[in-house]
């Protein structure tokens, strides 16, 4: 067992004859434990227009975390197509907590796509278990919002991914704020001045209410921030564990 776990996701197709609606095969056999399951992929093209795919298969899907440094499974739940991806992680991850703590204890980071983009899941992770949540967000933004200015802060605000601004007061330019690591005693994120930290240069400097850093608390929105900041080059880094994964 490793420093981290990353849970992937497929569906695999059922050969058989779903039963619901259609006569048995030839053989008089059919399939009365798979369903069909949707899969939706979403983007951007380089032209900024958004694309859509969709993907439906009659079989079955396989859940299985798996230690993302040695590429070992951990655990495995197979169920029915249709079944939710973020409700059968949930349920993998309180049975290996009971079965195994000591697998949890280990366990430093965890790695997922978007599709378990889940505000209850990660609060869980690091909540309960200590475990960092390195999980692909969505957006879920309406009417278009770009930023959302950070609770008690004037000139500070945030985008969906959790990357974190600063607006020079004199000219209302955006900055993006120099990342300076997770306070776990608070649970906060902190994030430096860019001016002091690169050497930019402010013409609001002195009327700035920022004087070196900020401190951001997880709870400003529990999906964006995470103890591993999710503008940081260390989320990158680790996110790209997935890929091994991806062959187990």
């Amino acid at each position: 067992m490793g420093s981290g776990w990353s849970l992937t996701v497929k569906l695999s197709k059922s050969h058989a004859v779903p039963h619901k609606g259609k006569e048995p095969g030839a053989d008089g056999r059919r399939d009365t434990d798979a369903d069909i399951g949707v899969k939706k992929y979403r983007g951007q093209r380089e032209d900024g227009t958004p694309w859509e795919k969709t993907m439906s298969r009659f079989g079955f899907k396989l859940h299985l975390p798996a230690d993302a440094a040695y590429e070992l499974p951990v655990a495995f739940e197979v169920t029915k197509a249709s079944a939710s991806e973020v409700k059968q992680c949930h349920k993998i991850v309180e049975q290996t907590a009971g079965r195994r703590p000591e697998m949890m204890e280990r366990c430093e980071i965890f790695l997922a796509d978007r599709g378990l983009d889940d505000r209850k899941l990660i609060t869980k992770l690091w909540d309960e278990y200590r475990i960092k949540p390195v999980i692909d967000i969505r957006n879920m933004w309406k009417d278009g919002e770009k930023t959302k200015p950070v609770k008690g802060r004037t000139n500070i605000a945030y985008d969906y991914r959790g990357t974190v601004y600063c607006y020079d007061p004199a000219t209302e330019v955006r900055r993006e704020m120099a990342y300076g690591g997770f306070e776990k005693d608070g649970g906060c994120l902190k994030y430096r001045c860019p001016a002091g930290h690169y050497g930019v240069e402010c013409s609001g400097k002195c009327r700035c209410p920022v004087k070196g850093a900020v401190r951001i608390k997880l709870d400003e929105d529990r999906r964006i921030f995470t103890p591993l900041a999710r503008s940081s080059y260390q989320w990158r880094q680790a996110y790209q564990g997935r890929t091994a994964v991806e062959q187990v």
